[in-house]
Parts: C-alpha cells; sequence; structure tokens
C-alpha cells in the first residue's frame, strides 16, 4: 500500500478491522476464478464477506449459496449498450429481476459463483463496474440523473464524477475505510441526489471571487440514515467543480485515517463528524488542500426527491426527456430490453436511472415524443404514474436479503395500488418501506415511512409488522420522520393506512403538502387516530 495505516496497531480494532488488515477487500477479486472453477462449497465461510468489495451479497438463506449483485451506475447514466448487457445478464443469469436502488445502482439476484467471471468480464467489456457497489469503500457516486440537459442545473457534473468514480475503482489507497462510504455530486438546483443524506454531498452554489460570479459547490459531510440517522452539516467553504476531486480526496483521507474502528456500529463518517464539529472537521480538511474560499450563495432552491415525470424540456432546444415509474424499482430483462430498443429509437439510446427507483429516457426529438409514449411498454412502466405506486419506495425485504424482519417490495406495490384505488388525494404522499433498520429504502425522508419488525399477537403467534414514522423531508436542510407508538400487523397494513390517510384527506389543507400538514396538527394529534384506528382494527 502506498500509505501508512495509523490505525493498525490499535488493540481495540474489531474483528472485521484485522481481517482487513491481513487481506484487501479487493483482493477478492484474485479469488473468483478459483472460487468459481470450484464451486460455492470451496469458498471459507470467513470470505463470504469480502465478496462485498466486488459488488456482491450472499442472498437469504447464505448457505444456498446465491448472490445479489449490485451494479454502479454514477450519476445514473447508462449508454444503451450498457443496459443491453444488463438486461442479458439478469435474462442469463438472474432468473430475469433488475432492480434500481436508491441509488441509482442496478441489482440482480440468483447469480451462482461458477457465472461471476463471465459477469464481470460482460460488465468491464461494457465499461460498468460493480466494484465498490458494497463494502467499507466508495460506493456508487449519486448524482443528477439530468446532467448535461438539465434546465435546473447551474452546470452539467457528468465529468465531474466520471473523474472522482474512475479516481476511486479499485483503487487500494482506499478500499479500507472504516465502514460504507456514499457521496453525491449534483448541480441540480432541487437537490435531485438527496444531499443530506450522504457521507460526503457536493451541492451546486456560487460566489463572487475577484470581482466575478462563480458557480461551483459547497460541501456538506456527516449525512446517513440507518439505525442513527443524522443530516449533513455544510462546511464553511466554496470549491469550484475543477477541485472536486481534490475535495473528495482529502475528506475520504480524513475518513480513512480518523474513522472510528473498534465498534462498527460507530464507524460510519457521520459519528466522526458529530463528534468533531463542522469547524474542527474544516479545519483538518484545509491541513490537506490549503486554504479555501468561505461558502457563498446556497443555489438550491427546492427539493423534487429525485421524480421526473412525464415529458420535459432540455436545455438543448428541440430535444426532451421522458420520466417513467418503475413500480418499486422492479423490473424484468424484457422490459429493459425494451427500454434500450425505445430510447434507440426515439432518442440517442441513453437512458438514466434515478434515486426514486425510476429512469428517465433523454434527447428525445420533439417529433418522436408522441410515437414514444404510445408504446405498449408504457401501460404498466407509466409517465403518469397514479399517485401513490408512483411515489412508493421499498428496500429489497426478507425476500432476498439477511438483514430484512419482513416481506417489503410486493407488499408496498399491493398497497400502492389497493390506495390508488380506493383514495384520491390533491397532493402526492411519498411512502418508503424497509425490512430493518439499515433502511437501504430511506424511510426517514418519507412522508410515511414504514420500518418492518416482529410483533407477538394476542394468541402469542409471531408476525411480520410494521412500525409508522411520519414527516420527513429534505426541504430546506432536512427533517428525518418521528416515529408514531404503536405497531400495525402486516395484514391490516393497507386498511390502516387507507383510514390514517382518509383522516389527512378530510383534514388538509387545499394543496396541503402531508409534511406541512404533520408540522400543523401536530405529532400527538397524529397518535390519537393512528390510536383509534389500531383499537378499531383489533376488534
Amino acid at each position: 500500500m502506498g500509505y501508512e495505516k495509523t490505525w493498525a496497531e490499535n488493540p481495540k480494532l474489531n474483528e472485521t478491522e484485522k481481517k482487513k488488515l491481513v487481506k484487501d477487500g479487493l483482493e477478492i477479486y484474485k479469488d473468483i476464478p478459483y472460487y468459481a472453477e470450484n464451486g460455492f462449497d470451496s469458498i471459507p465461510k470467513e470470505q463470504w464477506d469480502m465478496f462485498k468489495w466486488a459488488g456482491l451479497y450472499l442472498q437469504r438463506p447464505k448457505e444456498a449459496g446465491y448472490f445479489m449483485m449490485r451494479v454502479n451506475v454514477p450519476s445514473g447514466i447508462l449508454t444503451n449498450n450498457q443496459a443491453i448487457v444488463l438486461a442479458e445478464i439478469a435474462r442469463d443469469y438472474g432468473r430475469d429481476v433488475v432492480d434500481i436502488t436508491t441509488r441509482q445502482a442496478i441489482q440482480f439476484h440468483w447469480l451462482r459463483i461458477e457465472q461471476i467471471p463471465d459477469i464481470l468480464q460482460r460488465l468491464e467489456n461494457a465499461g460498468l463496474s460493480s466494484a465498490g457497489a458494497c463494502g467499507d469503500i466508495t460506493r456508487n457516486i449519486v448524482g443528477n440523473p439530468l446532467a448535461g440537459i438539465d434546465r435546473n442545473e447551474l452546470f452539467d457534473t457528468t465529468e465531474i464524477v466520471k473523474d472522482v468514480y474512475e479516481f476511486f475503482q479499485f483503487n487500494e489507497e482506499f478500499s479500507n475505510l472504516p465502514r460504507k462510504y456514499k457521496m453525491s455530486i449534483s448541480a441540480n438546483t432541487y437537490n435531485a441526489s438527496n444531499a443530506e443524506i450522504n457521507c460526503v454531498a457536493f451541492t451546486p452554489a456560487v460566489k463572487d471571487l475577484d470581482g466575478t460570479r462563480v458557480n461551483g459547490f459547497h460541501v456538506k459531510v456527516g449525512g446517513g440514515l440507518s439505525a442513527r440517522p443524522f443530516l449533513a452539516q455544510t462546511l464553511d467553504i466554496f470549491i469550484r467543480p475543477e477541485q472536486v476531486k481534490d475535495i473528495a480526496i482529502a475528506i475520504t483521507t480524513i475518513f480513512r485515517d480518523y474513522g472510528y474502528r473498534e465498534k462498527r456500529h460507530l464507524s460510519r463518517l457521520k459519528f466522526l463528524v458529530a463528534d468533531w464539529g463542522v469547524d474542527i472537521f474544516k479545519e483538518k480538511l484545509l491541513e490537506l488542500t490549503g486554504p479555501l474560499p468561505e461558502k457563498g450563495e446556497d443555489a438550491t432552491e427546492g427539493w423534487n426527491a429525485g421524480y421526473f415525470y412525464g415529458v420535459h424540456e432540455q436545455k438543448q432546444d428541440g430535444l426532451y426527456y421522458a420520466g417513467f415509474n418503475v413500480p418499486v424499482g422492479r423490473m424484468n430483462a424484457s422490459e429493459l430490453l425494451e427500454v434500450a430498443r425505445i430510447a434507440k429509437a426515439y432518442g440517442n439510446g441513453d437512458i438514466r436511472t434515478c434515486n426514486s427507483q425510476n429512469f428517465l429516457i433523454p434527447n428525445v426529438p420533439k417529433e418522436n415524443v408522441e410515437a414514444l409514449l404510445q408504446e405498449p411498454l408504457f401501460q404498466r412502466i407509466n409517465q403518469q404514474p397514479q399517485s401513490f405506486i408512483g411515489h412508493a419506495v421499498s428496500c429489497t425485504g426478507i425476500e432476498y436479503c439477511n438483514l430484512a424482519l419482513v416481506e417489503t417490495k410486493e407488499r408496498l406495490r399491493r398497497i400502492a395500488t389497493y390506495l390508488d384505488e380506493q383514495l384520491t388525494l390533491d397532493v402526492p404522499v411519498r411512502i418508503h418501506m424497509v425490512g430493518c433498520p439499515n433502511s437501504c429504502g430511506q424511510r426517514q425522508i418519507a412522508d410515511i415511512g414504514l420500518q418492518g419488525v416482529k410483533m407477538k399477537t394476542a394468541d402469542k403467534r409471531m408476525v411480520e409488522a410494521f412500525e409508522l414514522y411520519v414527516g420527513g423531508t429534505l426541504l430546506d436542510g432536512g427533517t428525518y420522520n418521528e416515529k408514531l407508538k404503536g405497531k400495525v400487523d402486516g395484514e391490516h397494513l393497507p386498511a390502516v393506512l387507507y383510514e390514517f390517510l382518509s383522516v389527512f384527506k378530510t383534514e388538509k389543507l387545499p394543496n396541503e403538502s402531508f409534511f406541512s400538514y404533520v408540522g400543523r396538527v401536530g405529532l400527538e394529534h397524529l397518535q390519537q387516530k393512528l390510536d383509534d384506528i389500531l383499537e378499531e382494527a383489533a376488534v
């Protein structure tokens, strides 16, 4: 390694850290051919976690030997050939399942170790990689899916994201971080990248420098969800676009060298930032970078939560993009192949994935828009989805994930469909469902967050149930939703949500958002309403 492991002699390192000192996570790439040739039983159990560095997790149950693979899609930008390659991998090896994640990545399931070398080769040939999509390393860089075509961006961030992403790919100086490390880079003024929930976020800003008004970035650090969520805080610095990679390297170096490695549950960057504070963090950063200007004006105008439904003008005259809903982020291989065909027939072939688990097709000439929308595929994958299914986000759940306590994806799809059939509102309500506290489905930022738990019924059965959280947003720096007391049996959840949202419909003001409603009526009022509904459901 080209750097000194300043933490290596710490006698209190956790067991994972001790293993990483013996063998770097990226070394798994050297072992995969042997394991593929000799089968799953040739993989020592203590090596299972190392596959994360190659973007691979063992599905539930681990002993069955099936892998989930996550493929990086920086900023969500896919070429036509890349989309075809991803669809063919799902068709040939992944039992036809294609998931779009809340970090714009693509996820496969049901992969066998014997298939991994061919999959990795296919990805490499297409300019794609799963390296770092999991593990204690820089994850997929979330960005603006409209980069380069966005009427609401200060400037195009495509090359910036690409430059930073490629620097960290297979870089063993930064492949042993204390925990996972999530970065976003976006100049979209409506916070398309959900900046506040990232470890590091570059957000659009403007500053007068030497008499010139300069477009650049502010930097937020220390965001993250899971069981102890933190909102990222803004450092008092302004950086030019050409400085992003150097600043990203410096911040990652601080995390690598000073991040906590004794207790895994306290090892995210958010805990270091919380302990140091942003002023000390800035001082440490300037030791590595030299002087930087103080922050300028925040150019953020709002928050779109990564939603881009419908047809919209690009900043290029005569070109449009169309945004589509993929119900809870899941499609099949033939659908993705059809998306690729349509994108090439009516646009330039590119496809963009969104952190709302959806996608858009860019660069469509005006004369092609109507024909594109008439394609049969867009009956299920809709550019004007019904409200609840159009704003439903779900993690993988117990179907594949070893950490999940409950089933999520299909459950939320059914619930959202039911609500759309039963209830009409004048504003969208974003519902996020997660199967465990790790919150891959980002329930903390939802209007209504549903977190899976186990619950004992009156007749002593253990059933899948959910806790309700209300009032999440990333507007104005962000507010995480708050828990209401009580657990809802999964079987009763659709009816309970219908009654709860019916109260909202009755009591809300015209065009009042759910977040504003929660702030106006208060948690105590909502708690009483939920208590009444649960009491009625138990009768």
